[in-house]
């Protein structure tokens, strides 16, 4: 396999930080959850990502959302709960967050909508449910985001 040597096309248009905001997209974000995502769920947070601020905090509402992407809102709400279900998003009236990309070795739980789960949380569950430890649960994300 032959790598491709790269050079600059134009040096004097090279990309730069501006000044004053900023933003980026993790490399990841295609290679791990873009053959995954709908076409509308990739616009939304490829759009939440051009927008955030340095924290990934955005206030956008859906009117100018719905407006910017030229969506409906059904289709908006539908994106939006795309991004929430894969953990990529916070959202809580009038704020979202662009969350960070999850570390290696943390998976999905099987259930939409419930965030994620350390691998050790994943075995540690497997061997209560073997042993028939009743209430066995791993920590939901709420629990691990709020737990010192």
């Amino acid at each position: 396999m032959s790598t491709i040597q790269k050079r600059i096309l134009v040096a004097d248009r090279l990309r730069r930080p501006p000044a004053t905001g900023w933003s980026w997209v993790d490399r990841r974000f295609l290679r791990e959850h873009g053959d995954q995502l709908s076409r509308e769920a990739l616009l939304l947070y490829l759009f939440l990502a051009a927008v955030a601020d340095r924290h990934g905090l955005s206030f956008y509402s859906d009117h100018t959302l719905t407006s910017r992407l030229r969506l409906a809102p059904p289709v908006l709400e539908k994106a939006r709960q795309e991004l929430l279900d894969r953990d990529l998003i916070a959202y809580q009236l009038p704020l979202v967050q662009v969350l960070a990309l999850a570390a290696s070795g943390v998976h999905r739980r099987p259930e939409p909508g419930q965030g994620l789960m350390l691998l050790g949380d994943v075995f540690r569950q497997a061997v209560q449910v073997a042993q028939g430890t009743p209430g066995a649960s791993a920590a939901t994300p709420e629990q691990r985001r709020t737990t010192p």
